[in-house]
């Protein structure tokens, strides 16, 4: 009678699901249930196949390009500013000239652009700079020297146009303010200028503010990816920050923990291998789960019927599930890469509730044999 009475007590407990877990079942998570319950394609789930894991690994995230498309001038201004250095060369065609020297017939003239917009000559005055172009204030220069100089000639070379500046700060070699020159100055060119990141690059994000508009990205996605190597506009500041890259594994793997990257790229097999693999006792092997938050682009190529459901957002939930009772999945798995901040999760099989249940119930039982053999 005790042991029956034992058995009652844990089938209540069993048939009441008051054993503990670590998620639902994957029988409780499939694409159709996430779908429906999803009003305007908030979610989805994608299963991964062959036929579409080739979207995912040929996919070009471009989102930091795109938050920067007709946003600024994108690169520094040919046009003179306030705080740009000049050096003024002029000649005469006399030795015994206003700007003759005994090295030779001509005179350099640092100049720098003041807070009004002018440069001072000699004997020519004060100069209009401020926005005309380096050979539109030759012309000027050269003009209210006439009649003053023996048949002038004038050079004007630009030094360093600090009214056009972009700052960059954070992990890398030489923070400070740095001039763009007149030709366009790309996002790398100017982190290189800085010195370049001073942590590995995999581990290393870039974030471009730009007015109120501001972007991150990760600093190899600026080689991968040529398009994210925006132009750089005057007035940009850059922040190099050194971000280790990490996932989370839980549900029924042998250790539920935060996982650092220790090389630049992890796969989702490499991945499920470091935190032990999947429990032989409780874990689904037709459920395991990556979440991740995905490009609309890449839901739009791998979901089309969500097409309109999808408008106007850039960013979407994403849940992939992978089989690997299929030694197929295995293969898809080697091929599918991890991203920073992705959550793994391995779902318990329907039947790990009955284990549950059995090593709930084996002291029971253990204890009830003991004390019958003491009375026998």
């Amino acid at each position: 009678m005790r042991i029956l009475s034992v058995l009652v007590v844990a089938g209540a407990l069993f048939g009441c699901s008051a054993l503990p877990g670590d998620g639902p079942a994957a029988i409780n998570i499939t694409s159709q249930d996430v779908e429906d319950s999803a009003k305007a394609g908030d979610y989805t789930v994608v299963v991964l196949e062959p036929t579409n894991i080739d979207f995912v690994k040929a996919y070009r995230p471009l989102a930091f390009a795109n938050q920067f498309h007709g946003v600024g001038s994108g690169g520094s201004s040919t046009l003179l500013g306030v705080g740009d250095t000049l050096v003024v060369t002029i000649w005469e065609a006399s030795p015994d000239g206003l700007f003759s020297s005994a090295g030779g017939g001509s005179s350099q003239i640092p100049s720098v652009v003041d807070e009004n917009g002018y440069i001072f000559i000699p004997y020519a005055g004060r100069v209009r700079a401020a926005g005309l172009s380096i050979e539109g204030l030759r012309q000027s220069i050269q003009k209210k020297l006439i009649g003053k100089a023996v048949e002038p000639q004038v050079l004007v070379s630009l030094k360093d146009k600090l009214s056009t500046t972009a700052v960059v700060v954070g992990d890398v070699a030489k923070p400070g303010v740095y001039p763009l020159p007149l030709r366009n100055t790309r996002l790398l060119d100017l982190v290189a200028q800085a010195g370049g990141s001073r942590e590995a690059t995999y581990e290393t994000v870039v974030t471009l503010k730009r007015g109120r508009r501001a972007g991150t990205t990760r600093l190899e996605d600026l080689i991968d990816y040529p398009e994210n190597n925006v132009l750089v506009s005057p007035g940009d500041n850059i922040l190099l920050s050194h971000r280790p890259r990490t996932y989370s594994a839980f549900g029924a793997v042998k250790a539920n923990q935060l996982v650092p990257f220790k090389t630049k790229t992890v796969t989702m097999a490499e991945a499920l291998a470091t935190v032990g693999g999947l429990r032989d006792d409780r874990a689904d092997a037709n459920g395991v789960f990556l979440f991740r938050y995905e490009d609309a682009a890449l839901v739009r190529k791998l979901k089309p019927v969500l097409d309109n459901k999808l408008s106007g957002q850039t960013t979407v939930p994403m849940v992939y599930k992978l089989s690997l009772r299929d030694p197929q999945g295995f293969f898809l798995a080697q091929n599918f890469e991890m991203r920073d901040k992705d959550i793994l999760y391995v779902s318990n099989h329907p039947t790990a509730e009955l284990g549950k249940f059995l090593q709930i119930i084996a002291p029971l039982i253990s204890n009830y044999s003991s004390v019958q053999r003491l009375y026998e």
